[in-house]
């Protein structure tokens, strides 16, 4: 398995955090995803997102509720483990590793190491896999702190995929990429078989790339199902608190938004 892995489900239950008892981030989220299904999750800023990804990941224990991969609770399940099913790809990008890419993309196969072992056959097949399949080949042996945000991000996903991973889990992919390195993150991350959870500030490019579209608003999933089930005129207004008109696309379920601050 290699970036041919498939995903698995995730089955999110009442789930709630916050940084101490009673402080309550995020509470009574619930949502389900089969295998192979891309989630957006969207929302103003201090919804809730980044706070709801952490718990997805096992990035800090849930206060209520569970997280459950593949019918398996995370905390049921060791952590190395959890880092076999579950890849990340965080917003804060590393400016100054001090690595080449190859580097930074073998880094994606320490769940799968042994002891002190050195990297294996596998461990150099599944990283040249992965620097193929991302275009990344020709950059191998450059410092990751001299490639572009765009180059830097596809980096950073063939890292994730080396860990030959379930799911994968990017806190705004797109963000501070110019409308090309969108595109072109957002078209590769849909060529994967794995389940895909990402949250993104762009309406119109989650109703695009996403099966499900979950809005957050005030640590709450105020609504959850297909793009053109949840991105209505109604619901982005009263989520952003503007005015968010609908155009109906030829041939597309997904309508295309447009905004302004005017009263919804």
């Amino acid at each position: 398995m290699s970036c041919d892995a498939t995903g698995t489900s995730i089955n999110v239950s009442n789930l709630g955090w916050g940084p101490k008892p009673g402080l309550f981030l995020v509470r009574g989220v619930n949502f389900a995803l089969d295998a192979g299904e891309r989630l957006a999750i969207i929302g103003p800023n201090g919804a809730g997102k980044t706070s709801l990804l952490r718990c997805l990941y096992r990035g800090v224990p849930p206060r209520e509720g569970k997280v459950e991969v593949g019918g398996e609770d995370i905390w049921q399940i060791g952590s190395r483990q959890v880092a076999r099913r579950i890849a990340v790809v965080l917003q804060e990008m590393p400016a100054d590793f001090p690595f080449s890419v190859r580097d930074v993309v073998m880094m994606g196969r320490i769940p799968w190491r042994e002891g002190l072992t050195g990297w294996t056959d596998e461990d150099r097949h599944e990283v040249a896999h992965a620097l193929e399949h991302l275009n990344l080949k020709h950059l191998a042996a450059r410092q990751f702190s001299t490639l572009s945000g765009g180059e830097k991000q596809r980096v950073l996903v063939a890292r994730a995929l080396t860990q030959k991973p379930e799911i994968i889990i990017l806190d705004e992919p797109t963000n501070h990429l110019d409308i090309r390195h969108q595109l072109e993150i957002l078209n590769l991350l849909r060529t994967l078989k794995l389940t895909i959870i990402t949250t993104l500030h762009d309406i119109n490019l989650a109703g695009d790339f996403a099966t499900h579209v979950a809005l957050m608003c005030e640590g709450r999933m105020t609504a959850f199902g297909t793009p053109d089930q949840v991105l209505t005129s109604h619901a982005v207004s009263t989520t952003f608190g503007v005015s968010a008109m609908a155009h109906p696309v030829p041939g597309n379920s997904t309508a295309r938004f447009s905004f302004s601050l005017e009263t919804a």
